[in-house]
């Protein structure tokens, strides 16, 4: 906004203070409406319900044996790679022995243990294409109730998980 009216001369200090008191007072006055803007049902959920059980498929994104084969497959990179490393560090002391020669050396000790990751998941893949899931529905209540969940890990990548 200019400070000059429309008879292009400034305004005088009291104008001035009159016009800003003005401006600033038409600012507060027009104060928008309040609305909720979040609502909490404070209503507890029942317990339990007549409502019928749903069929619930077992679908995993990754199935068991692909990823205990992608782990078996990390260990051997890295045990191929501490192998390789303490054979490189063994042969420091020679002066013909290369990274390459260490490679070679290592690379049969690598093809063994991939030939044995794959038999092993190959074995284990057809041990798991004989299993099957059976769910039996009943129709009985859906009880909500019992929500404990305790985990009870056994060793590296394997749980027991059960619900109480």
């Amino acid at each position: 906004m200019s400070t000059e009216n429309a008879d292009s001369r400034p305004l005088s200090e009291s104008e001035a203070e009159a016009e800003a008191r003005r401006i600033i007072e038409g600012l507060w006055k027009s104060e928008p409406a309040a609305s909720a803007t979040s609502f909490r049902d404070a209503t507890p959920n029942p317990p339990y319900g007549t409502t019928a059980p749903v069929h619930q498929d077992d679908r995993r994104i990754v199935p068991a044996w692909a990823a205990g084969v992608a782990v078996a497959s990390i260990g051997v990179g890295a045990g191929i790679t501490g192998i390789g490393c303490g054979v490189w560090l063994a042969c420091q002391g020679f002066a013909a022995v290369t990274l390459k020669s260490v490679l070679f050396v290592t690379l049969p000790i690598a093809a063994v243990a991939t030939v044995v990751v794959a038999v092993g998941s190959a074995v284990r893949g057809v041990k798991a294409m004989h299993t099957e899931t059976h769910h039996h529905y009943d129709g009985a209540t859906v009880h909500q109730k019992n929500t404990h969940v305790a985990d009870h890990p056994k060793w590296f990548g394997r749980s027991n998980t059960t619900v109480n």
